[in-house]
């Protein structure tokens, strides 16, 4: 008998929304995001051409953002972020998501979004998410992984389970980052906005 594995992807699968942009204007403020928004519009146009690589626009837009906050500081403004946004998680996803773990099964969100923000959303749920670099308790703005998205989300989670075969494995996503996701998967469910 094979043991369950469960993947979700969070942004658009267990929230309704992308969380990036939400959780900028939330840390920085209106006036903040708006003016970043401005600055690092053409890179934006370009990265939804798929002109220019999402990785490097996140990472670039992250570092304008956080560069020089601390570890601490980015921690607790994640946490109320959690606090604050709780209404964007998806009922009947989150209930997949339970439902899953009370089978007795691991249960991990796979997710393109920063961890540290992912994880107090479900501190009772492994995350494997985009880490950031941090140096003396300060964020460089960098990030120390590659952007966890499309085939990036396939290699973080065999880097954990080296070995499938004790697994029946069902992934859950919503977007074109997770196709390679689903595909890896014996299950890909598609979830639908």
């Amino acid at each position: 008998m094979k043991r369950q594995l469960t993947l979700f992807d969070f942004d658009g699968t267990l929230t309704n929304r992308d969380t990036l942009l939400l959780f900028i204007r939330f840390a920085c403020g209106q006036r903040a995001f708006v003016w970043g928004l401005l600055c690092y519009a053409p890179l934006l146009v370009l990265m939804r051409l798929r002109l220019y690589h999402n990785g490097k626009t996140k990472e670039k837009l992250f570092h304008h953002f956080f560069h020089g906050w601390t570890l601490d500081e980015f921690n607790s403004t994640c946490r109320r972020f959690a606090n604050s946004y709780r209404h964007i998680l998806r009922p009947e996803i989150v209930k997949t998501l339970r439902q899953a773990q009370q089978d007795g099964g691991r249960v991990i969100i796979v997710s393109a979004s920063i961890d540290n923000w992912v994880q107090p959303f479900f501190s009772d749920v492994e995350v494997i998410g985009t880490q950031i670099e941090v140096q003396n308790g300060v964020l460089t703005g960098r990030f120390q992984t590659p952007n966890c998205y499309g085939p990036e989300k396939v290699r973080r989670v065999t880097d954990i389970i080296t070995d499938r075969t004790p697994y029946y494995i069902c992934a859950y996503g919503d977007s074109r980052g997770d196709r390679e996701l689903l595909a890896w998967a014996d299950k890909g469910v598609r979830i639908l906005k």
